[in-house]
C-alpha cells in the first residue's frame, strides 16, 4: 500500500498577462495555490487551485490546518474516498468557495500522483474522448477596451485561426453592447464565433432585454447573465431566447449543477474545475450534463481544462487565457485552431520549481 507522508502548501501570486476588466471586477492578481502530495513509495504529485486577488491564504490554511493532516497516513489511490474525507472535515464551511478551491488543489494533486503511478494521462484516466479541441480567445474582448481595440483583438484571435472570441458585455446601455458586438460580428463574418459574458452583472428583465439585441448577431451562447445563485432567473431567460445561457464558473458544488440542469437554466455547462472541487467532482458534472444531452466549455484553467474537456464526448472548447506561464515550462501548442490534450503522465503541467520559488508568498 502506498502511504501519504507529506502534503507540501505553497501560495505564488501572478500577474496578469493584460489588464483584465469585467462588468463587475478587475482581475488584480492571481494568487496560486501549490500543493504536492508525497507517499511512502517516493512518488508525487501537484495540483493547483486560484482565486482572482483575495482569499488564497485562507484557502492555504485550510489546507496545511486541517486537510492535509486528516490525509496524512491514508493510502492514496482511491481519489473518491479521499476527496470524501475532505468532505467529512470540513462540513460546517461546505458548500462555499474556500473549501472548494482547497478540495481542488489537493484532489488535482491526487489525480497527479495516481498518473505518474499508471503512466497514463490525465486525459486517458478521464476518458479519452476527443483528440484534440477547437480555442476560443478572451483577452481581447475585456469590457474596459474600446470598441477599435476588441475589433483589432478578434481579427488577429481570427487571422490566428482561433474559432471564436469572447467579449464582455455590461456596458452602462444596451446600445454600447450592441455596437461593440455589431462591429465584431462585422469585423469577422458569420462563421466565425462570437462569445459574450457579463459576469453576473444583470436582473433576469435586463438580461432577456440584452439577449433580444444579441440573437440576430447569431452569438455563440450568454455567459453568466446573472447572480449565479438566481437559479430562477436563469430558467426565465433560457426559455425565452434562442441563444445558450452559459453557467458554471461561480457554481460550487455538483448538486447545484444538478438543480441548474434539472430545471432547463443551462444550455452551456462552463464548470471549473478549481471551483467546483478538483477533478472527481468535475467529472461528475461533466456526465450529468452529458445525460441531459448539454455541452461543456470549462472555465479558465486552459492548462488542466484541455485534459479535462477532451476526455468527455460532450466536452466542445478549450478557452485561451494563458495562466501559468511564469512558473511552468513550455505552453499549449494550438495548430489550426485546435489543441491537443498532453500525452503523458499525470496531469501534463511542466512546472518550473524555480520560478515558483521566485513567485512564492507563503
Amino acid at each position: 500500500m502506498t502511504r501519504i507522508e507529506r502534503i507540501d502548501v505553497h501560495l505564488v501570486d501572478l500577474e496578469p498577462a493584460t489588464v483584465r476588466v469585467d462588468a463587475m471586477q478587475s482581475f488584480v492578481k492571481q494568487e496560486t495555490v501549490l500543493v504536492t502530495v508525497h507517499t511512502s513509495d517516493g512518488l508525487s504529485g501537484t495540483g493547483y487551485s486560484y482565486t482572482i486577488g483575495t482569499g488564497g491564504r485562507a484557502v492555504v490554511s485550510l489546507i496545511r490546518d486541517h486537510l492535509a493532516p486528516a490525509l496524512l497516513g491514508h493510502d492514496a489511490r482511491p481519489v473518491e474516498a479521499l476527496w470524501r474525507l475532505m468532505l467529512d472535515q470540513t462540513r460546517a464551511t461546505t458548500v462555499g468557495a474556500i473549501t472548494s478551491l482547497a478540495f481542488a488543489a489537493v484532489d488535482i494533486a491526487l489525480w497527479d500522483l495516481r498518473g505518474h503511478r499508471t503512466g497514463e494521462s490525465l486525459w486517458r484516466m478521464a476518458g479519452g474522448a476527443h483528440e484534440r479541441l477547437p480555442v476560443y480567445d478572451t483577452e481581447g474582448g475585456w469590457l474596459h477596451l474600446p470598441i477599435d481595440e476588441v475589433v483589432a483583438g478578434a481579427k488577429r484571435s481570427a487571422e490566428a485561426g482561433l474559432r471564436g472570441v469572447k467579449v464582455k458585455v455590461g456596458r452602462p446601455s444596451v446600445a454600447e453592447d450592441a455596437e461593440r458586438l455589431t462591429a465584431v460580428r462585422e469585423a469577422v463574418g458569420p462563421d466565425f464565433e462570437v462569445m459574450v459574458d457579463a459576469n453576473q452583472a444583470f436582473t433576469a428583465a435586463e438580461a432577456i432585454r440584452r439577449a433580444r439585441t444579441y440573437e440576430p448577431l447569431g452569438i455563440a451562447w450568454f455567459e453568466e447573465p446573472l447572480p449565479a445563485d438566481d437559479l430562477h432567473g436563469h430558467r426565465r431567460l433560457a426559455a425565452s431566447t434562442s441563444v445558450p445561457v452559459a453557467v458554471g464558473e461561480s457554481l460550487y458544488s455538483v448538486q447545484r449543477f444538478g438543480d441548474y440542469l434539472a430545471a432547463g437554466a443551462v444550455g452551456i455547462v462552463q464548470v471549473d474545475v478549481a471551483r467546483v472541487g478538483g477533478i472527481t467532482p468535475w467529472l461528475k458534472v461533466a456526465h450529468a450534463a452529458e445525460a441531459f444531452n448539454i455541452e461543456v466549455s470549462p472555465h479558465f484553467l486552459m492548462e488542466l481544462h484541455v485534459s479535462l474537456a477532451a476526455a468527455v464526448p460532450n466536452g466542445i472548447y478549450v478557452e485561451h487565457i494563458p495562466q501559468l506561464q511564469a512558473i511552468t515550462h513550455g505552453s499549449l501548442d494550438i495548430v489550426d485552431g485546435c489543441v491537443a490534450p498532453p500525452d503523458v503522465p499525470g496531469i501534463g503541467i511542466d512546472w518550473d520549481p524555480d520560478a515558483i520559488d521566485d513567485h512564492r508568498v507563503a
